[in-house]
Parts: C-alpha cells; structure tokens; sequence
C-alpha cells in the first residue's frame, strides 16, 4: 500500500504536492503551531491529505471526515423565571412584619423608670387593649410565644422578638393570630411545651427561686389545663389545699403530673405505685382511695 508522502518526509521540506498549497494557510498554520494553539492546520493536512488522479500522483482521493471535534449536547431548558404574582407574594411577606412599629407599641407600654421592660401595669393595658384579661389561657400563650421569662413583665428583647416570630406589629394583628395560637397548642406536642415552660415562667427570677409555691403551682394548674381540664385535676388540687404542709411543687412533680393524668384514670386503678412516680403521688392515690372508701362505708 502506498504511503501519504506529507507524513513521510522531514520536516520542514515541502512534499510533492507544496505547490498546489496556498502559501497563506502554510503561513496561517505555522504561526498557530508557534503560538502552541495547536501543532497543524487541520485544513492543511486534509489537503495534503487529499489528492486528484488528474496531478498525475495515482493515488486514490480520501475523501473528508464527516465527524465533528466536539459532541452536540441538547440545550439546557432556560432557567425559569418567577411569575408576577410570586414576586410580589413574596415582596408582600417582607413588607408585611416592620419592626418599627413593634418598637413603637413596645414603648407605649414600657415603665416609665426603665425603657427596656415592660412590667404589671404595661402588661395589664396591653391585654387591655388587646380586649382580653390578664388571667385568661391566650394571654399565657402569647408569653409562651414571646419566651417571656417572667409572670407579669416582657423585656424589649422578648417583646420584639415574639413579634418578629409571629409576623405581628400592632395590636389588630397580634389579635387576628389568636385562633392560630389556640390552634397550635391543641397539639399534643405544643402543648407539652407550652405546659413544662409554664413552671419556669411562675418562678421568680429575680430571687433566684427554684421551686414553684404551691399556691401558685395551682393558679397555673387552672390556667394551662383551662381548655381541657383532666378528670384528676379538681380531685388533685382539693388534695393540695387540704395539706398547707406541701409547700412547693417540684420541677419534677410538676412536669410528670401532665403524663400521669394521661396515663392514670380518674379512679386510679391503673395507678402502679412500683413505677417511678413522684411520692407525692402516693401520698395523693392514698388520699383518694381513704376517701373513697369513707364514703362507701357513709353510704
């Protein structure tokens, strides 16, 4: 088989058929070469490459490559853009909440001696213009949302920041989530929450206190369980008051009370004192029991 002369011979030294070449592509490919882009005009060697019987070479005419350098790859479909409705949806949400006027409703209830705190008679006028009453179950909810760390007083810091989570900067907002909020703790798991961040809020901070008075244990009792009052609660709170010996409620008492009126009926048959229930509960199913059977042996 012959040989294609232009890969033959040496460098530099033009083949047989350098005269039909254009001068300029040869010119054209050696300066690219010297650039390093790359080595030989791809044009040029077909050419070389390429020859008619009609120059008197004899040998055959290779016919050009149909393949392409690079492989076609579809086009990406053109990133979609957000219609109208969603950027101003959008816009609206950020333009809804502004912190400007929760600062301004903060101070017309902060204490006139300290402008970082809003204390009782703030509280008080701002559930007085929120058209409810300091000792009802929604006023315990907005605190749980504003993690108010004390009874009767929110800090700016708590006021602002309940405010930005619930999107409310006026009062006519504030109210248009109590639905919401009532909503949200019918939730078993929200209400455990609600209810174990109850204990902390009935401690006074500012003494240091750690154990709930059990006088107030039972006001917040009444109040976290005013929606759905346990069947135990009436019978377990008439315990407390007739022993002024208990004088406080433990973190633990108090926390483990809401999985026993779950767990434990109203008679206290499935009550099983071998569990790891607070003593106090013993003392309680102890008192329950004598008195029922005080009053079967009265009827």
């Amino acid at each position: 088989m012959g040989k294609c002369l232009s890969c033959c011979e040496a460098p530099g030294q033009p083949g047989p058929d350098a005269q039909f070449a254009d001068p300029r592509a040869i010119s054209s490919s050696q300066s690219r070469s010297s650039t390093g882009f790359v080595s030989e005009s791809k044009e040029l060697k077909r050419a070389a490459a390429v020859t008619d019987t009609n120059y008197g070479t004899g040998r055959p005419v290779i016919a050009p490559s149909d393949k392409k350098m690079f492989t076609q790859y579809p086009k990406l479909p053109p990133i979609k853009k957000q219609s109208n409705g969603e950027s101003k949806r959008l816009s609206l949400i950020s333009k809804d909440f502004q912190e400007s006027k929760v600062i301004a409703m903060f101070d017309m209830y902060k204490d006139s001696d300290d402008d970082d705190i809003i204390l009782a008679e703030g509280v008080e006028k701002f559930c007085e213009d929120l058209d409810v009453k300091p000792e009802e179950f929604i006023v315990l909810v907005i605190a749980w949302k504003f993690q108010a760390d004390q009874m009767c007083r929110f800090t700016r810091d708590e006021f602002i920041n309940g405010c930005r989570n619930l999107k409310c900067d006026s009062l006519k907002s504030i109210r248009s989530k109590f639905p919401e909020l009532l909503s949200e703790v019918e939730n078993k798991l929200a209400f455990k929450d609600l209810y174990r961040w109850t204990y902390k809020f009935g401690l006074d901070s500012d003494t240091g206190q750690r154990t709930l008075q059990t006088e107030m244990a039972m006001s917040l009792w009444k109040l976290v369980f005013s929606q759905h009052e346990p069947l135990l609660l009436e019978h377990w709170l008439e315990f407390l008051s007739k022993h002024q010996n208990i004088r406080g409620i433990p973190r633990d008492t108090w926390d483990m009370f809401l999985n026993f009126t779950e767990h434990v009926g109203e008679d206290l048959t499935t009550y099983d004192d071998t569990e790891a229930w607070p003593s106090l509960f013993d003392d309680f199913v102890e008192f329950e029991n004598d008195r029922q059977n005080q009053n079967v042996m009265t009827d």
